[in-house]
């Protein structure tokens, strides 16, 4: 490598400092104005680049590649507040819990969440499903069940489906009342890559 290229990398290192401890202290600044209502940063995780979203309240938004991003910042700015800034400081617990998940350093999650984009019986499912433990499994009518419904297992079934904090609110836990997978926001191949990692799926 020559000089002159490590000077233009060195040079371009600094560069993305700089923008970055821009970055921090304008978000800083808009939070310190009560201009900032949610905050959203990335994490590279082994399913992919997640996406997290944060209010003053909690977690709002988990999302996996390929899922819209744009389309759900569009979501949460109707729903919760226009007032929307990359700031990844601002997810720096929700992404170290994530890290701690997956590399086996963690089984529950107590960060808050947001459940603002959710109402009514779905927000019963997904507050009964955040209750499964790790390692464990339930089935879509023992969810429903508990959510106050046991006949409305389909009900639940989308609910679930349109969960938007997956993996902390852990719809992967979620089976068939036969044993078969069902459904996954994120793909079946993730859902099997989280039941494994939590030893409820064993080859």
């Amino acid at each position: 490598m020559t000089d002159e290229l490590e000077r233009r990398l060195r040079a371009g290192d600094a560069a993305a400092f700089e923008l970055e401890r821009f970055s921090r202290a304008l978000s800083q600044r808009a939070a310190d104005a009560g201009l900032l209502d949610v905050a959203y940063g990335s994490l590279d995780s082994p399913l992919g680049r997640l996406t997290v979203m944060v209010t003053p309240r909690g977690l709002v938004r988990l999302s996996y590649p390929g899922e819209g991003v744009n389309d759900q910042l569009d979501e949460v700015a109707t729903r919760i507040s226009p007032r929307i800034l990359r700031a990844p400081q601002r997810t720096d617990a929700v992404r170290r819990q994530l890290d701690d998940y997956f590399s086996g350093r963690r089984r529950t999650f107590d960060v808050p969440i947001d459940w603002r984009l959710v109402r009514g019986f779905a927000g019963a499912v997904l507050q009964a499903t955040a209750r499964i433990p790790f390692g464990s499994v339930s089935t879509y009518r023992d969810v429903a069940s508990e959510a106050g419904s046991a006949n409305a297992y389909r009900a639940a079934g989308n609910a679930l489906g349109s969960n938007p904090v997956p993996i902390v609110v852990p719809c992967h836990r979620v089976l068939h009342a036969g044993g078969g997978l069902g459904g996954y926001t994120g793909g079946l191949d993730r859902k099997r890559y989280l039941l494994r990692l939590e030893g409820a799926l064993v080859d």
